[in-house]
């Protein structure tokens, strides 16, 4: 596993277990020699039977992925972005928790918590740092400022890893709550997408006095009628047309877009493969709904919109510089927690709606789902990974969706 240099605060040597102590990233270069060999001496499979991704990430795309990976790919340029922000660590419930923490010039600025998903990290949100900390520069107001929290989930990065069972959303969202308070904020909001939307939810289900809203993007809002009616794969009668679109997307999702999350819930630690080559830890990572797939893959056809190469594979060097493939897996194992299934969301809530979501969530289910629902905004492009992919559209929501809750 990776060696991280730590530069630790004056309170190092302190018995205190709040003590945050600053943080930084520098691997070793030896490890980076190491992944270059392992990723140039892959074997690779035939190719897929199929002229599609029917069958899961095609071996075209994942060999030019090896060949950059193993040849003109940097890691040292994300390493240093990293490090550019101020780092740290704190034990928070007896595990280790990695976070940037990024203060605004503006002195009445927001305190939020942003929290990444899987096959995510805290480089998912490194886009959005800026536009929220120093709002003046990409065109809005210096009264929409942000002072940003992103930790590393548990199991995830730089954080510590669980040893026992009991890390499941409702624990993490505890974990922030006491994280927000220690780092001072006696009035925050949250912000999430994948898990950090099950794990904002679930802070706004625990409603914490400071907390004053979330914002979600991938929101828990699917109507009882629909669950009951995917089974037989038909629509209710009566849908509008978003609604009947969500409808399919759901279908899909839940009939072909469950393989990897069904293997994490139930058998995590088989996934040996996954620790052991890079290669195979990518491809596992690509595959996480076709649609995501399909916006990632191409970037490795030379197309531009969204993510870059660098983008893709700085995620998934992460992991395996830290080896936390297994262990960011178990996540799927330890939540109850069903998907998209509305959770009594106590308190102010803003909804993004990206066009190729899992799905694209309709204005009239969110209103049904979360009565206290102050934005809601609908987006004709963007994926899964918001704020990895569309930084932009997604910052100007989050300063929009919470301008009333100042």
């Amino acid at each position: 596993m990776t060696q991280a240099t730590t530069k630790q605060q004056s309170n190092e040597q302190s018995t205190d277990k709040n003590a945050i102590r600053s943080f930084q990233v520098n691997v070793p270069e030896a490890e980076l020699t190491e992944l270059r060999r392992r990723v140039n001496a892959t074997r690779f499979p035939e190719k897929e039977t199929v002229a599609d991704a029917s069958q899961g990430v095609q071996l075209a795309t994942i060999q030019k992925l090896a060949s950059y990976w193993g040849t003109d790919y940097d890691w040292r340029k994300v390493e240093a972005k990293l490090n550019s922000y101020p780092q740290f660590m704190t034990e928070i419930d007896g595990l280790d928790i990695n976070l940037i923490h990024v203060r605004s010039q503006n002195e009445n600025s927001l305190p939020l918590i942003v929290t990444h998903g899987w096959p995510g990290s805290i480089i998912e949100q490194l886009k959005i740092i800026e536009p929220l900390t120093n709002p003046t520069a990409d065109g809005a107001s210096a009264s929409d400022a942000f002072d940003i929290v992103i930790p590393s989930l548990p199991g995830y990065g730089y954080s510590g890893k669980p040893t026992t069972t009991g890390w499941d959303p409702p624990r993490i969202a505890r974990a922030w709550t006491e994280l927000m308070r220690r780092l001072g904020y006696t009035r925050f909001v949250a912000q999430g997408g994948d898990w950090g939307a099950v794990v904002t939810e679930q802070m706004g289900v625990q409603a914490p006095p400071e907390l004053v809203g979330i914002h979600t993007n991938m929101p828990s809002a699917v109507p009882p009628e629909i669950w009951a009616a995917l089974p037989s794969h038909t629509p209710p009668p009566g849908l509008s047309a978003e609604e009947s679109r969500a409808f399919e997307q759901l279908d899909f999702f839940f009939t072909h877009g469950l393989s990897y999350a069904q293997q994490m819930a139930n058998h995590p630690q088989t996934l040996y493969a996954i620790a052991d080559s890079p290669v195979g830890l990518a491809a596992w990572f690509l595959d996480h709904d076709l649609r995501s797939y399909e916006l990632i893959a191409r970037v490795f056809d030379g197309q531009t919109e969204g993510l870059t190469r660098d983008d893709v594979l700085d995620n998934i060097t992460l992991t395996w510089l830290t080896n936390t493939a297994i262990s960011a897996a178990r996540l799927y194992r330890e939540n109850k927690l069903p998907f998209f299934v509305p959770m009594d969301v106590k308190i102010p809530i803003a909804v993004s709606a990206f066009r190729d979501e899992l799905y694209q969530v309709p204005q009239s289910w969110a209103e049904r789902a979360y009565p206290k629902l102050v934005y809601y905004n609908k987006h004709d492009k963007g994926c899964h990974f918001a704020a990895w992919e569309q930084p932009q559209l997604l910052s100007e929501d989050i300063r929009a969706g919470f301008k009333s809750l100042r």
